[in-house]
């Protein structure tokens, strides 16, 4: 039986969804979060990277919840913008047509006040002539009369196209500043899309993040053992691994069950349970002979991996790992991805190393 094609977007989903509501619930594991990870120092950086390895797809996720939310914004901003131009437009023209009338009314008192002017100075005169001549000063008080009661309309049109003329500054001021806000808003919608762009652009590949901790897998070997107490371990589904590989190969238990695959296994053991087992696998000799001279192959005390809980020897249905197992299958395909390396001479022996 072989494991079933992986699509390309199921694993990818499988993360988004565990990391996410853990960052949404504000969530921390008691041994998952790399600022709670053992010293020493690189211990913790591999730690950081495959977490931030496998919660990379999350981060991505996020970023492209609040950009989508960002151009809906943007596009909200640009019909505003669009809008405000319109309505600026029109108070301009309003502007511009209500000043012409306040010119025009303004121009027409002045005409008024002229022409009234005029009349009264031909009353006076109508009124000097000898003999008089009643006619001609009747005529001429009419012309008077008529002349104020024009220049009355004229002030009166003078009110009323200074109080349009007031009003439609007031609605140009008002619509520049709209147009000017929403401009300013559409720039800050602009802006905030670019960050976030160059922020996804920035998030690195959660495959070379992976490959950096692989990297260091052996400095951590080297620098852990020598520092290693058993309160540095943790408990993964009732596996005993390091705290600082912990997070990763929950991960791994969790997606692998995510496809179908079950795997547990046996993490932490002492040194003496190692002794153990050299003497109980029929090894030469406890201290010297090599692994590979015992009937199932165990490593020399003091060297083994799960002295420090960084190896795992992984079982699926209760059963130890084959080469032909499914879930060696699926193993190989996906295990880098959360650290884990074959010792090739046993199927069922995983470690950050593959020693």
């Amino acid at each position: 039986m072989t494991t079933r094609p992986e699509h390309p977007y199921r694993a990818r989903a499988r993360r988004l969804t565990a990391a996410a509501v853990l960052a949404t619930a504000g969530l921390t594991l008691p041994f998952a979060h790399p600022a709670e990870a053992a010293v020493p120092v690189v211990a913790n950086s591999w730690s950081t990277l495959m977490y931030r390895s496998l919660t990379v797809d999350a981060q991505i996720a996020q970023l492209r919840t609040t950009l989508a939310a960002q151009q809906t914004t943007f596009n909200t901003r640009v019909g505003e913008v669009a809008e405000a131009k319109i309505a600026n437009g029109g108070a301009q023209a309003r502007l511009t047509a209500a000043t012409g009338a306040d010119t025009t009314a303004r121009a027409q008192l002045t005409t008024a006040v002229e022409a009234a002017t005029a009349a009264k100075q031909n009353l006076t005169k109508a009124t000097k002539v000898k003999p008089r001549n009643a006619a001609a000063v009747t005529k001429a008080t009419g012309a008077v009369t008529a002349a104020v009661k024009t220049v009355n309309l004229r002030k009166a049109a003078v009110e009323r196209a200074s109080g349009v003329l007031k009003q439609a500054r007031t609605g140009a001021q008002s619509a520049t500043t709209a147009l000017t806000s929403a401009l300013a808003a559409w720039k800050t919608a602009s802006g905030a899309i670019t960050v976030t762009q160059q922020r996804i652009t920035a998030v690195p590949k959660a495959a070379d993040l992976a490959g950096q901790g692989a990297k260091l897998s052996k400095d951590v070997v080297n620098q852990v053992r020598p520092a290693f107490t058993t309160a540095d371990t943790a408990q993964v589904y009732g596996v005993t691994v390091h705290k600082n590989v912990a997070y990763a190969f929950k991960r791994m238990v969790d997606d692998a069950k995510a496809d179908g695959i079950a795997i547990s296994g046996g993490g932490f053991r002492t040194k003496q349970r190692q002794i153990e087992l050299r003497t109980i696998n029929g090894c030469p000799d406890v201290w010297t002979a090599p692994a590979s001279s015992c009937r199932v192959p165990t490593a020399i005390p003091g060297r083994s991996l799960h002295e420090i809980g960084m190896a795992v020897d992984i079982t699926s249905g209760g059963k130890t790992l084959t080469s032909k197992s499914t879930a060696f299958a699926w193993l190989k395909v996906h295990a880098a991805q959360y650290g884990f390396v074959n010792l090739p001479a046993e199927a069922w022996h995983w470690s950050i190393t593959g020693g």
